[in-house]
């Protein structure tokens, strides 16, 4: 038997008390269902000769002649992060999770849930040259339920554990589009249904608008807002996600969804990369104001060494540390490494993210 999950206790624990101050942490290492060869994020320090150390960190980068890590890097990445412990959930793409959770077990015995994106709609692909990101969306999937929870079509079911992961993302857009917003929910409920019949969980990420809508840019949190309320409305408790995974539109939108009904548990997604001070800030005051979840990918991938930028996090959430002492510890321990940073430490303690700035 697995250990129990953290994040199964964590989301016990709010749904036995809503107020309590339980943070969830996950990393989104999907990116290859997005980016392609730069998902892995860009090389890291060098190691002399390309040879790693004996206390081998994950930024190690053996090839020069690229601009970023390859697979094989970006596994050992996802595997160290998992043997620090400090997260809840990690999330990957459905070869990923094949690949380490059922062919290795690396989740097996440990309290870190494996996820996998199981939809990719159109908005996220977002590949070199490519215009999809630009077009309005349309919904897609190229995992099934049966690959990430078995590696296979048709799975032996109720044969003990799920070998590979019974938690899911699914993603949505609306963009104010009778239309396509219509399409987006069938696809929704067509895979609600699915996961329900294979008791497969899922949370719900919800993007903001990836074309013109018409609506004023300090009213999108309104209308995610309202979408989301809407949307799970007709939804009984068997058919909901665990939790939500949306973008940070300041105090009052998050308050108002956070507030509204005390058992859906509002998560945060991470966005670009941005400053070190940008990702601590944001966690910190999404908390403040009700979120439960932080999902940060690209803010970690990115970092100039991500176990301790995740280290941080926690400490943040915690409230053991203020998000600009974060940012000074951090560079301490960069510079304890010998790791030179993107950005100089007054550089990296700029708020850069116009939603923080507004909010």
């Amino acid at each position: 038997m697995s250990p129990v999950k953290s994040l199964d206790t964590k989301l016990a624990e709010l749904k036995a008390d809503p107020s309590s101050r339980v943070f969830i942490l996950a990393d989104a290492k999907d990116g290859d269902m997005a980016f392609g060869v730069r998902a892995p994020g860009p090389r890291g320090y060098l190691a002399a000769e390309g040879v790693r150390p004996a206390n081998f960190s994950p930024e190690v980068w053996s090839r020069e002649e690229y601009g970023h890590r390859n697979l094989p890097e970006f596994l050992d990445i996802i595997r160290e992060e998992v043997k620090q412990g400090i997260i809840d959930l990690m999330l990957m793409s459905a070869s990923v999770n094949e690949q380490l959770a059922i062919k290795e077990g690396l989740f097996r015995d440990t309290h870190v849930t494996p996820a996998a994106r199981a939809n990719d709609p159109t908005d996220v692909w977002a590949v070199r040259h490519g215009c999809y990101t630009r077009e309005p969306v349309e919904p897609f999937r190229s995992a099934s339920i049966d690959h990430i929870q078995y590696g296979k079509l048709d799975g032996e079911r109720g044969a003990g554990e799920v070998p590979g992961a019974d938690l899911g993302l699914y993603s949505v857009t609306f963009i104010n589009d009778l239309a396509h917003d219509r399409n987006t929910l069938i696809a929704f409920k067509e895979f609600r249904e699915e996961a329900e019949r294979k008791n497969f969980r899922y949370f719900l990420e919800v993007f903001d608008p990836n074309t013109a809508t018409g609506i004023a840019p300090d009213k999108t949190g309104e209308f995610i807002n309202d979408m989301i309320i809407r949307s799970l409305a007709g939804v009984a408790g068997a058919g909901r996600p665990l939790f939500l995974k949306i973008a940070y539109h300041g105090p009052r939108s998050m308050e108002e969804l956070a507030q509204y009904d005390p058992n859906l548990v509002v998560g945060i997604l991470g966005g670009a990369a941005g400053t070190t001070y940008d990702a601590f800030k944001l966690i910190h005051d999404a908390q403040k104001h009700g979120a439960r979840v932080a999902l940060f990918g690209r803010k970690i991938n990115h970092a100039d060494h991500q176990l301790a930028f995740i280290e941080m996090l926690r400490l943040i959430t915690d409230g053991t540390i203020s998000p600009k002492e974060a940012v000074r510890a951090y560079h301490g321990v960069l510079q304890a490494r010998k790791i030179t940073p993107k950005l100089p430490l007054e550089k990296d303690l700029e708020l850069t993210d116009q939603t923080m700035k507004s909010g």
